[in-house]
């Protein structure tokens, strides 16, 4: 794809027009970071609304969930539109809407129904920035580099994932968990900042698109790219289940070793751990993505998503071991469900139609997306149907369920991968 024209005048403001693809890549992936503070500050405090809140199970998945399925409900026309008009307005936008809904959870979040609404609204921030964040790097980005470029910009999700809970778990312990929503608001709105600074401006002329907007029977009629777009959806469900109770299930390994149950605070080390594993991440999805170039993205896909699924089987069970073998256990598991998550968006986005990346990338989410709102909730609904959050039995299945749904990528991929023709890696 040519890179855009710097022949425009430039306007007050950011520049229009052509940006260092590498300083643009750091721009993207700071703002990233920054402003996905608050998208793991509930998850990462999980415990503590058990106890204050008297929440179930369930009604914590579905506060989990809901996040995905704002995301989902605004992906397919805020990602489409970046066909249309110029990504970076959508992407501010939304980033100040996400900063809202921080904001709006820490001052009047007091159960339920308050929960649901202002994580929803979030969701529908994250959804107008990760996928236009990563429109804007590919109209900027060509040639062997842009794989690269690409990768980082996705595995840093797991870095802002990490830093979602770091942020939460620190201000929530000293301070009070809307303390911890606060400081997320304050982290995204230096995050809209950096993107008005650092992100261009596209150019006036942009292409007409040749479909209506919610059009996408293209996208879906185009094996090459909807093989990795199924497979990314078993992935999501995967990922964001273990995101949202990877905290509350190292509490409950830590109340096991130590011969109690789980009494509604979350342990300094047990958010310290949950970190350290959401960032091991970072460097699983690059390197995966730099193996899947080498040796073959679908083959290596396939592999990682293969080991996942069976390792995922006994992820739940290990909290009967040693409390440091069980974390081991469980940062392996992290780094198998995050290994494949940058190749497949890649292989997405280089298999898309020319005129068709925002429509492709919109299916991409929206699919995927709704794949972890489910994954989520239904987290939930098996871990309490087996015997709730204090039963190892349940935490076993519940982590079996994750398992089952990410060995159907390997399958979509098989399936739709010899066919269609055009596959890059």
């Amino acid at each position: 794809m040519a890179e855009p024209s710097t022949s425009d005048p430039a306007p007050s403001g950011p520049a229009v027009g052509r940006a260092s693809p590498g300083r643009l890549a750091l721009v993207l992936c700071l703002a990233e970071v920054l402003g996905m503070a608050g998208t793991m500050s509930f998850p990462a405090l999980l415990p503590t609304f058990f106890a204050e809140w008297r929440l179930g199970t369930v009604e914590a998945g579905w506060i989990n969930g809901v996040f995905h399925g704002g995301y989902v409900a605004a992906v397919p026309v805020l990602v489409t539109l970046t066909d249309r008009i110029d990504p970076r307005r959508i992407y501010l936008f939304s980033t100040a809407l996400a900063a809202l809904a921080l904001l709006g959870f820490a001052l009047f979040a007091d159960g339920f129904w308050t929960a649901m609404l202002f994580r929803a609204l979030g969701g529908v921030g994250l959804a107008g920035t990760y996928m236009p964040g990563l429109r804007i790097l590919s109209d900027h980005t060509a040639g062997p580099r842009q794989g690269r470029y690409l990768s980082f910009y996705t595995a840093s999700y797991a870095l802002g994932s990490g830093a979602s809970v770091l942020i939460a778990g620190l201000a929530g312990a000293e301070f009070g968990w809307r303390a911890a929503f606060l400081a997320s608001s304050a982290a995204t709105a230096v995050a809209l900042a950096l993107a008005w600074w650092g992100i261009p401006r596209a150019p006036a002329d942009r292409p007409a698109a040749e479909t209506a907007l919610l059009d996408f029977r293209p996208v879906l009629r185009h094996r090459a790219a909807m093989g990795y777009i199924l497979a990314y959806s078993a992935h999501c469900y995967e990922l964001f289940g273990l995101r949202a109770w990877l905290v509350a299930f190292l509490a409950f390994a830590l109340a096991t070793n130590a011969g109690t149950v789980p009494d509604g605070s979350v342990p300094a080390v047990v958010t310290t751990i949950g970190t350290v594993i959401l960032l091991l991440g970072l460097p699983a999805s690059i390197l995966g993505n730099e193996a899947a170039t080498r040796y073959g993205r679908r083959r290596v896909l396939i592999a990682i998503m293969a080991g996942s699924a069976v390792l995922a089987c006994g992820v739940g069970f290990a909290a009967s071991l040693p409390f440091w073998l069980a974390v081991c256990v469980v940062a392996l598991y992290g780094v198998t469900v995050t290994a494949d998550s940058a190749s497949l968006t890649v292989g997405a986005v280089t298999n898309a139609q020319p005129g068709r990346r925002g429509a492709t990338m919109a299916v991409h989410s929206f699919l995927g997306f709704t794949a972890a709102f489910v994954g989520s909730v239904m987290f939930g609904v098996v871990l309490d149907a087996a015997g709730g959050g204090s039963s190892q039995l349940a935490w076993g299945l519940a982590f079996v369920s994750q398992g089952l749904m990410v060995a159907l990528g390997p399958v979509a991929l098989l399936v739709l991968g010899d066919m269609g023709g055009g596959d890059k890696r």
